[in-house]
């Protein structure tokens, strides 16, 4: 279909790249402006980059249009979480059912791989250095600056995309400034630091490279996630300040050092020299960003830049992708009439958006705390049989979330109702030697509602 209309993506990150796919595949012209320089001529660095860990939804969006393979072949699929205790003792968590998966993936070279895809299946053309200072809402219209040169630049599209992450400058610069637009951003107490574990001297992986790694440590942890070439991206949480344990505390060597040998040992033993690694890679925030509507006249958000979320679902990619998915939807729905199509996706998306947050911050609770919890795992453990006896009335919140397409507005109420149920489940006397018993798994059945 050639309809030659013109579309602006501002942000040519994961989500942008993938759009322009759609796009271009509907028969749009796009054009797509990016801040930064071409990371693909850059050496890519860890850098702010938490590794992702893609899933269900991000791969429907990504196959969807045919470029899944690309991005199978730089994923590791991870089938659980491997807990490390205080001693180095590991207890392994299965994720799903057995050949169930999420995958490590790291978004420098997936953000390559996606921008090659934009201009080999999109057709899209990418400039970089372009900053964007404002956008005329109304009339399509988007203001830039190009920073190698200097140059204002005025560009016009039928239709504008910001996929321009968290610190949107579209959202900032242009939505803000409208009446009875919401906004709100917070920042959670903790930071994160990125440490690179490197590969054994023969380039083995020193962990197992399929499992999702976790030291939790009550308010805090490290989480571990492989890489290709046998290193594994390696990321602390921990509050900014108070506490015994904090970053302002690590300001010393020394300090990173006696931190690492008494809180981590086991992963201190892989890297002696995690002091000396300790300032490679900066100490970054984490904020959830709201805003409500997320379109104007012609502009719509997208990705980060509509529901930038924390990373303990690893969901952020999956739901920006899955923005994809949802907006293709519509557009099939609603025959290119995008002001048909952007009234429904503000309105039908944004519970979604709201919910995945909810869900990302309950899961620090999770991952920093419970996992080492043995009451937490022993009600992993049942609800897991009881999914395994009753699949159609039962799956666990994580699966919802993770391995299906269910709406996270609805993942999130249902996962509400099944943790009260299952609170009732563990008050039942002795439950840790009983939990195997048929009796167990009736009373499951009754208080589910069938």
């Amino acid at each position: 279909m050639e309809n030659n209309k013109k579309v602006i993506i501002v942000g040519a990150g994961l989500v942008g790249s993938l759009w322009a796919v759609y796009l271009s595949k509907a028969g749009y012209s796009v054009t797509i402006y990016e801040r930064r320089p071409d990371i693909r001529k850059a050496e890519i660095s860890a850098g702010k980059s938490i590794n992702l860990a893609l899933s269900n939804r991000g791969w429907k969006a990504l196959d969807a249009v045919g470029v899944g393979d690309e991005i199978r072949k730089i994923a590791i699929p991870m089938y659980g979480r491997m807990m490390h205790d205080l001693a180095g003792n590991l207890t392994f968590q299965q994720y799903g059912k057995e050949d169930e998966a999420i995958y490590s993936v790291s978004r420098g070279k997936v953000n390559a791989t996606m921008m090659d895809i934009a201009e080999k299946h999109g057709n899209a053309t990418i400039h970089y250095n372009h900053d964007c200072k404002r956008v005329d809402l109304k009339n399509g219209i988007v203001y830039l600056k190009n920073t190698q040169t200097g140059e204002d630049i005025e560009a016009y599209a039928d239709v504008i995309f910001a996929a321009d992450g968290a610190f949107s400058a579209v959202r900032y610069n242009s939505m803000q400034k409208l009446d009875r637009f919401n906004y709100s951003q917070n920042f959670i107490a903790d930071g994160y630091r990125e440490i690179l574990l490197p590969p054994n001297p023969d380039g083995t992986y020193r962990m197992d490279k399929n499992a999702l790694h976790i030291w939790p440590r009550g308010r805090f942890m490290v989480i571990a996630l492989a890489n290709e070439d046998g290193s594994f991206t390696c990321t602390l949480f921990m509050p900014h300040t108070g506490g015994e344990h904090a970053f302002d505390k690590l300001t010393s060597k020394e300090a990173v050092d006696n931190f690492f040998k008494s809180v981590f040992p086991d992963f201190y033993e892989m890297m002696p020299n995690i002091a000396d690694a300790w300032e490679d890679h900066p100490l970054s925030s984490l904020a959830i960003v709201r805003c409500y509507p997320w379109t104007s006249g012609k502009v719509a958000l997208m990705g980060d830049a509509a529901h930038a979320t924390v990373p303990f679902y690893g969901q952020g990619m999956n739901a920006g992708f899955e923005d994809c998915t949802v907006l293709n939807g519509l557009m099939l729905k609603h025959n290119h009439n995008w002001e048909a199509i952007f009234d429904e996706y503000s309105r039908e998306r944004k519970p979604d958006g709201d919910a995945l947050q909810d869900l990302s911050l309950e899961n620090y609770y999770v991952m920093r705390d419970y996992v080492a919890d043995p009451a937490f795992l022993l009600r992993k453990k049942i609800e897991a049989k009881f999914s395994a006896l009753h699949p159609d009335k039962w799956m666990p919140l994580y699966s919802q979330v993770t391995f299906s397409e269910i709406r996270y507005s609805v993942a999130y109420k249902q996962g509400q109702i099944q943790s009260k149920i299952m609170d009732e489940i563990m008050e039942i006397p002795n439950i840790e030697t009983r939990w195997d018993e048929d009796e167990v798994m009736e009373k499951l059945l009754t208080l589910s509602g069938h």
